[in-house]
């Protein structure tokens, strides 16, 4: 399916089930889509944990139970599924390249790597870090590279791995987002996990610079959006406000275990004090601050008195946090299930800003692919834009 033809028929597709994905369980205790599908609600409030867990971070699988109950729902399937892109061969190169690099994030190099294709340009790596992707393919590639970085600390570590490496690596100091001399005419801009505002105005700078070639890991969309997402693209009608582009990058796959315990200590506690305030100042939700990790380690009496001050109410009653510790268990557990359904979206989400990105390359007379570069279980984050000039 042609890119264009995928992103109208996504549009259309998400817009009409916007209901079903845009509510916050966090914030509306029961979404309106409760009573439209009451046999929907009772079958996630009655799901043991374990299937909680794996119906949250499977995008799929949280799609075909909500397709069981709304079967125009399965049309969103084949619309979000885009191809493995082909792995090439990198050539051969010294193993000492991926010095200082944890593991998994070594073979998401290795298989960025793998995907990307060079074709004898010099190599722009944005927002590099300490360059390691830059390091090895210049290494792969036999190709010059500079690596952009706003951190001096982190271009001074790359520029000693290069020199290590023996790669014609340099690094360039700079605000991504500020920066006026790059990326440049000619140059292949690669850029692994740039969040948001910092993939896009490489994508919309490059053009304007006439780069040759883009393989461009999106992350986090959300990053630098206002209120609502600026399509680059043209003839979208689908409207994401910020908090619908973060729900595209909310998956735990890659989370320890003791990660996932803290993620829902912190959720149960947020919605106790919810569920207080709402008791002292009316039944609706109010956004706020977000919490300091060390109010998270205390006991939750404490918390609640933390919060309860920073935000203006009156101190709880003595013995009353164990009630609304209870209650945001409750809420917790009630959460879970109910994130389900806009879960089973997350995906299409996320693939909609990618051919956001993807067709705007096109309109500008570039070759487009998208598809992902690994599996899941390396990161979920695993959309490529490769395009090049013809």
């Amino acid at each position: 399916m042609r890119l264009a033809d995928r992103q109208r028929e996504l549009d259309a597709a998400l817009r009409s089930f916007r209901d079903l994905w845009h509510p916050q369980p966090f914030r509306e205790i029961r979404p309106s889509w409760c009573e439209l599908w009451p046999a929907l609600l009772d079958e996630l409030l009655s799901l043991p944990e374990a299937d909680v867990q794996r119906l949250n971070d499977d995008s799929a699988a949280a799609l075909a139970l909500l397709a069981r109950h709304i079967p125009a729902v399965a049309d969103i399937g084949p619309l979000a599924m885009l191809p493995a892109r082909p792995e090439g061969i990198l050539p051969s190169r010294r193993t000492n390249w991926a010095w200082e690099i944890p593991g998994r994030k070594q073979r998401q190099i290795e298989a960025f790597a793998a995907v990307a294709r060079g074709g004898g340009q010099p190599v722009l790596d944005w927002c590099g870090g300490k360059g390691h992707l830059g390091r090895l393919l210049a290494l792969a590639w036999e190709a010059p590279v500079h690596t952009l970085e706003i951190d001096a600390g982190l271009c001074v570590a790359g520029t000693d791995l290069a020199v290590r490496a023996k790669v014609n690596q340099k690094f360039v100091v700079a605000d991504a987002l500020r920066v006026a001399d790059w990326p440049r005419a000619t140059q292949h801009a690669v850029a692994l996990h740039a969040c948001g505002e910092l993939h896009r105005h490489l994508i919309t700078g490059g053009v304007e610079k006439g780069v040759s070639r883009f393989d461009v890991a999106p992350c986090c969309y959300y990053r630098g959006v206002a209120e609502t997402y600026q399509p680059l693209s043209t003839g979208l009608q689908l409207v994401l406000s910020r908090d619908d582009t973060r729900l595209a990058v909310t998956e735990t796959v890659t989370s320890a275990p003791r990660e996932t315990r803290q993620r829902d200590r912190a959720i149960a506690w947020k919605l106790g004090f919810d569920a207080y305030r709402r008791v002292v100042s009316g039944n609706t939700y109010r956004s706020f601050k977000s919490v300091p990790d060390v109010w998270l380690r205390a006991e939750f009496a404490d918390f609640l008195v933390r919060m309860s001050g920073r935000e203006g109410l009156p101190s709880p009653k003595s013995g009353a946090a164990a009630e609304f510790e209870q209650q945001g268990w409750q809420r917790r557990d009630e959460m879970m299930r109910l994130s389900i359904v806009r879960h089973g979206f997350r995906r299409a989400l996320e693939v909609w800003l990618a051919l956001d990105l993807s067709c705007y390359l096109e309109s500008r007379g570039y070759v487009v692919e998208l598809g992902s570069f690994c599996e899941r279980k390396l990161t979920p984050r695993n959309l490529l834009i490769s395009a090049w000039l013809v």
